[in-house]
């Protein structure tokens, strides 16, 4: 008896496969909290450049991870786990926080979405911030908010001045991510919405953090 389409089977089969060798179940784990470029995989898993290439070579073929070119530097490419990918496989809670930070450059539409979707999926306390933020919350952003039912404080933005120990942070804009070098904490690879300032933009990064933010809230607990 087929308890499922064979074409999804075999989906099923490739990525049990894949997920077989402990160190493509290593980066997994690791892109279950935000995304990586392969320097930071290697950096990571003290792994040759070679071998993690093979390795993500598998994950891609299995379907459960794709890579995308980094908004700053154009050198640079982000792999993340593709939607769906794990279906409940994921690793249980793990991780504690005082607060979760979310970080972008202005401050402006996604770490303000992100700080404000946190808020409804979590009991931990969130806030953002910007390595340069901008004059005010992006008109998109609002707007975005407002269509969802999400609470969006009409708050200026503020620079990232200070991360206090508690602070479980997320950048969620290749650029803040790639200027604070020296800052331990996750990646969420988010495109900027306001470089098209697009309702669509603003609606795919919407979901993206969404997605995201309702992911990552059931691993973590209150420090």
């Amino acid at each position: 008896m087929r308890t499922e389409p064979e074409g999804g089977f075999q989906e099923r089969v490739a990525k049990h496969a894949a997920l077989a060798d402990p160190a493509r179940l290593r980066i997994v784990d690791l892109l279950t909290l935000g995304d990586f470029s392969p320097t930071e995989l290697q950096a990571e898993l003290n792994m040759p450049s070679n071998l993690l290439s093979h390795h993500l070579r598998a994950l891609e073929g299995a379907g459960l991870t794709t890579r995308h070119r980094s908004e700053a530097d154009k050198r640079r490419s982000y792999i993340r786990l593709a939607a769906g990918a794990l279906e409940g496989l994921a690793p249980g809670v793990e991780h504690a926080a005082n607060r979760v930070l979310f970080v972008c450059t202005r401050n402006s539409a996604r770490s303000q979405l992100a700080a404000a979707l946190w808020r409804e999926a979590s009991e931990i306390p969130s806030t953002s911030a910007g390595t340069h933020p901008g004059d005010r919350i992006a008109q998109g952003a609002i707007d975005v908010a407002r269509r969802h039912g999400v609470d969006l404080p009409d708050v200026p933005p503020r620079k990232l001045d200070r991360v206090s120990g508690g602070d479980f942070v997320v950048t969620v804009c290749d650029n803040a991510h790639e200027e604070l070098t020296g800052l331990v904490g996750i990646h969420w690879s988010v495109p900027d919405p306001l470089r098209t300032n697009s309702e669509e933009a603003f609606e795919s990064a919407f979901t993206d953090i969404s997605n995201r933010v309702n992911d990552l809230a059931p691993r973590m607990h209150a420090a």
